[in-house]
């Protein structure tokens, strides 16, 4: 009988060895996970560090020294900055600036005038002001010598208005002080006399301010100052009648004619031809 017993007791023994090996194996398991974090190498990103090649940029301020390439000119064929010069085509202007500037790949030096009462600002190039027939204020002598011709008689040919309105206009930009006086003569109107038409009255107002202009510059006083002594000069001037003035008008609605208007002054004919 004891030897029955002891048996089952052996059995229990050899099996409890049998369920101990699966407790070996769970450590094992265990290790996979830890390999993961592995995967976290992946945000170390070297790149940021190229931010600082960005100062390349500091390379450029080398182009900076360009501007002393500019040279500071006050003068150039006679002519100085902040002077004021006639431009036959303007009128009295004054030169702000000399100034070199690159077109089309060259170089030029330029004149910068500016027109305050046209709001304009020109540029001229220094070689050309003899073609322009750009030019200095008139001294007080020419000056004087405009006005007294204001005092002289009005000198108008007998021939269509279209002729004589592109003489007029072409004496007016030839930037004669006293072509443009003799213009304004002619083309003067006092109360008395028959008004002008608006052809008529626009150049008459062209040359009167191309002359006032220049007038108050040379003798430094206002435009309006200058005004009032041309108009003082010309009434001084004889005028035709009003029988005189509506013979002219007919004329201009007549076949055109080269015979000047007989005004008792011989010297006419002369003046017309210059």
């Amino acid at each position: 009988m004891p030897n029955k017993t002891a048996k089952p007791a052996a059995k229990a023994t050899a099996a409890k060895p049998a369920a101990a090996k699966p407790l070996n194996v769970k450590p094992v398991t265990a290790k996979a996970p830890a390999a993961k974090p592995a995967a976290t190498k992946a945000p170390v990103a070297v790149a940021p560090a190229k931010a600082p090649v960005a100062a390349k940029p500091a390379a450029k301020p080398a182009t900076a020294p360009k501007v002393e390439e500019k040279k500071v000119v006050t003068q150039r064929q006679g002519f100085k900055a902040n002077e004021f010069v006639v431009y036959p085509a303007h009128g009295v202007g004054q030169i702000l600036a000399i100034e070199e500037q690159e077109i089309a790949g060259a170089k030029l030096e330029l004149f910068v005038i500016n027109f305050i009462k046209d709001k304009m600002t020109l540029r001229v190039p220094t070689a050309k002001v003899a073609n322009v027939g750009m030019r200095k204020l008139s001294d007080p002598a020419l000056v004087k010598k405009a006005l007294e011709t204001l005092k002289g008689r009005a000198r108008v040919k007998r021939t269509m208005w279209s002729r004589r309105a592109q003489e007029y206009e072409a004496k007016i930009n030839s930037g004669d002080i006293v072509a443009i006086a003799e213009v304004v003569r002619d083309l003067y109107r006092s109360e008395s006399q028959p008004e002008q038409s608006y052809s008529e009255r626009q150049l008459y107002e062209a040359a009167l301010d191309r002359l006032s202009r220049e007038i108050a510059v040379v003798q430094h006083s206002t435009e309006t100052e200058a005004v009032k002594e041309i108009e003082a000069q010309l009434a001084k001037s004889p005028r035709r009648n009003a029988k005189a003035e509506a013979a002219e008008g007919e004329a201009d609605t007549d076949a055109e004619g080269d015979t000047d208007d007989t005004d008792g002054d011989d010297s006419t004919v002369a003046d017309e031809a210059a």
